[in-house]
């Protein structure tokens, strides 16, 4: 997705690989995310970004809309600069499918994962329709999902007949499947990474677009 001219930066956040099989350890999992939190914005501001990405999507719709907004003031406030986060990007991407009421939401997560993420875009003024989440057992087998559990899933939202469907959840790879789903479904894929993407180029001020990664970057 990368436009010539732009770098990409990792800071990564530690955290260690919990088990995920019930709501508590999934709790326990988002607050593992804290201690590093900001260690991962310095060690990334070494370089001097322009803009910072969030590339972890749970904690930024932790609260729905007011717990988003205040976790993305708290970023924003530890870079000193433009943040991009999930729960936002997604948000304004949904946004440019103004015909969108009803979405469908495809998680990794635990249901109290998803009743996060399904409150903050009922926050925004969505009727979520549905959540279909593929319960990863731990934060590594996330990124183990195949194809064919998304694929799996992403039809079966489309089945409970939503105007769009979001994507949560940055480790799982859907980035690649959207683009071909928005055909096979008839209906906007929005995969979360190409929302990040897309979101940070924009207010960076890059109007580039690009194909084969979901209507976004295509089109807007």
């Amino acid at each position: 997705m990368r436009p010539k001219g732009v770098t990409n930066h990792i800071g990564r956040i530690h955290i260690p690989d919990l088990p995920l099989t019930n709501d508590t350890e999934f709790e326990a999992m988002v607050e593992s995310i804290g201690p590093d939190l900001f260690g991962a914005v310095d060690r990334v501001m070494t370089c001097q970004p322009d803009h910072l990405i969030m590339a972890m999507s749970i904690p930024t719709f932790w609260g729905g809309k007011a717990g988003s907004e205040r976790f993305e003031a708290r970023l924003a406030a530890r870079f000193g600069g433009p943040v991009t986060v999930g729960s936002r990007a997604c948000s304004d991407a949904l946004a440019m499918f103004p015909e969108v009421k009803r979405i469908g939401i495809l998680t990794p997560y635990q249901p109290v994962g998803d009743s996060h993420v399904a409150g903050y875009f009922t926050d925004h003024g969505y009727t979520v329709a549905a959540v279909h989440s593929l319960m990863r057992p731990s934060e590594v087998q996330i990124a183990h999902a195949t194809e064919k559990d998304i694929r799996d899933g992403l039809k079966a939202l489309a089945d409970q007949g939503v105007d769009a469907v979001v994507q949560a959840g940055t480790d799982l790879a859907v980035t690649d499947i959207a683009d071909e789903a928005e055909r096979w479904l008839g209906i906007p894929v929005i995969a979360i990474n190409s929302a990040l993407y897309w979101r940070a180029l924009r207010r960076s001020g890059i109007p580039d677009q690009c194909e084969g990664r979901g209507p976004l970057l295509a089109r807007f």
